[in-house]
């Protein structure tokens, strides 16, 4: 049984949000729900366990869950922009895809083998460019402030372990204060009302007739 919709008005004229709107920000929320909670999990295990081989053994499974939930969000985000949205999509899959790759080809753990060699972040770090690109559209979109801080936290972890410039003991209070950051990120999420997640419908139906007119004319 469906809700009744209420109508919007937007730049460009009215709208409504459907069923099938609020259930996608609901799925992109669980999404991020499911990055978060497997990547603070992981994070949490390295930080209090160290370099155990269970602890180590259990970061690709963790990540793997990480890279599901951030790839349902990233299916179901809205962004006006569609160039943006599908670059972000585009760092998701090189990011994975190069995940699965030095997975295979070492004989190491692949959080170990990542950490051993920081280079290697050049390919995997782009699912964190992705989710990074998730922080930025939230701050600029709901003025968040731990997206604010988040946004320019994670390239800063991820290019110094890169460019070895930071002790561990920052990597590891950067790695801290991003989970702890992630987590209150979800958790507001979590009671944000749906409707500013789907945005203005109008835009999306203007910009796509936009394309649609190019295309025409092309």
């Amino acid at each position: 049984m469906t809700t009744t919709s209420e109508v919007y008005q937007g730049q460009f004229g009215e709208f409504t949000i459907t069923d099938s709107d609020r259930t996608g920000v609901i799925i992109y929320r669980l999404g991020l729900t499911l990055a978060a909670l497997s990547f603070t999990l992981g994070s949490g295990l390295i930080l209090s366990r160290g370099e155990q081989a269970w602890v180590l053994s259990l970061l690709t499974p963790l990540f793997a869950l990480f890279s599901l939930g951030l790839a349902i969000s990233l299916v179901t985000i809205h962004i006006y922009l569609a160039p943006l949205h599908r670059l972000l999509q585009l760092f998701w899959a090189v990011g994975t895809l190069s995940a699965i790759i030095l997975a295979f080809k070492s004989q190491q753990p692949l959080a170990l083998y990542v950490y051993e060699h920081p280079l290697t972040l050049l390919g995997i770090g782009f699912s964190f460019a992705a989710l990074t690109g998730i922080y930025f559209k939230e701050a600029f979109c709901f003025n968040r402030l731990e997206t604010k801080f988040l946004t320019p936290l994670v390239p800063l972890l991820l290019l110094g372990h890169i460019l070895g410039i930071l002790p561990p003991v920052i990597e590891q209070m950067l790695l801290t204060i991003w989970c702890f950051l992630f987590i209150i990120f979800i958790m507001r999420k979590a009671i944000q009302p749906i409707p500013p997640d789907i945005g203005d419908k109008s835009v999306f139906t203007y910009l796509k007739q936009q394309r649609l007119a190019k295309t025409a004319k092309s």
